[in-house]
């Protein structure tokens, strides 16, 4: 399936650029290769329409038709007759529908996923506290200043979307595609919800103040070069996370636990008051 898009013209997203060597479709498919590969395209993404494209690739149309349609045809591109040309959903769910229904069947596989974003997510911020670029600095400034604006406005909705995004930038700034993908992939689990239940989460009095300060300092540690800090950060993001999870998960048992004690007694004294009452004699 392929998610909403953005149209990937040139004034708004530069990323085609011209073809020196040999104007041939191989060397288009290359480029857009690469493109996919690196995460400049990604899932859903709408390039622009052919005439433009050829125009900033410098290759005739003819040419580029082939690089799209073998494209196509190695599962990289979708085209819609009438509704142009988008990038596949190549990333894929890092479980398959069956193992994801049995994770959602037995819960305790949560702390199990926990614990390796925990790994993986630390290692991706001491990556990128030591390869960033200055334009991944201004992404995720440019993010954190988003996730206050959503915080003050309460958007519950856009702070979740904004989270997700925020991680990816983070993948994307370590600068490691393997690493890049498998975390893309990793968070396709959060969007229904089968690890994270996000409502569950923000309904922890502090939650969603303590998780946009801790997302502050993973991106100051980042940005200032700090990849121990950056490590550090990011794991105690992911602990939090945890431990506010398990005391929802807690709070809510006893919540279950203590309604049914409340049915209970009301059917007991209900019970007892519909009896009637035993005459003494004197």
């Amino acid at each position: 399936m392929v998610s909403d898009s953005h149209v990937l013209h040139f004034g708004f997203c530069n990323v085609f650029r011209k073809i020196d060597q040999v104007r041939t479709a191989e060397s288009v498919i290359q480029q857009v290769e690469e493109l996919i590969l690196s995460g400049l395209l990604r899932p859903g993404d709408q390039l622009p329409p052919e005439r433009d494209l050829a125009l900033k690739t410098e290759v005739s149309r003819p040419v580029l038709r082939e690089a799209l349609k073998t494209l196509e045809m190695r599962g990289l591109l979708i085209s819609r007759r009438g509704g142009g040309t988008y990038v596949a959903d190549v990333i894929g769910p890092v479980f398959s529908e069956a193992v994801i229904a049995l994770i959602e069947r037995h819960p305790h596989a949560t702390a199990d996923y926990l614990e390796f974003r925990k790994d993986i997510e630390a290692l991706a911020a001491g990556h990128a506290a030591e390869r960033a670029t200055p334009a991944d600095h201004d992404i995720l400034r440019d993010l954190v200043e988003r996730m206050q604006k959503a915080y003050d406005a309460e958007n519950l909705q856009l702070e979740a979307e904004l989270d997700i995004e925020f991680h990816q930038a983070v993948g994307e700034a370590a600068h490691n595609i393997i690493l890049m993908h498998s975390l893309r992939s990793c968070y396709r689990l959060l969007e229904n919800g089968v690890f994270l239940n996000r409502d569950r989460l923000y309904d922890h009095p502090t939650a969603r103040t303590r998780v946009l300060e801790q997302h502050k300092l993973i991106a100051e540690r980042i940005i200032a070069g700090d990849a121990k800090g950056a490590r550090e950060a990011s794991a105690a993001h992911i602990e939090y996370v945890r431990e506010a999870m398990e005391e929802a998960d807690n709070r809510a048992a006893r919540g279950a636990l203590a309604d049914i004690r409340l049915q209970r007694r009301t059917q007991s004294a209900k019970t007892a008051s519909s009896r009637p009452l035993k005459s003494t004699s004197s």
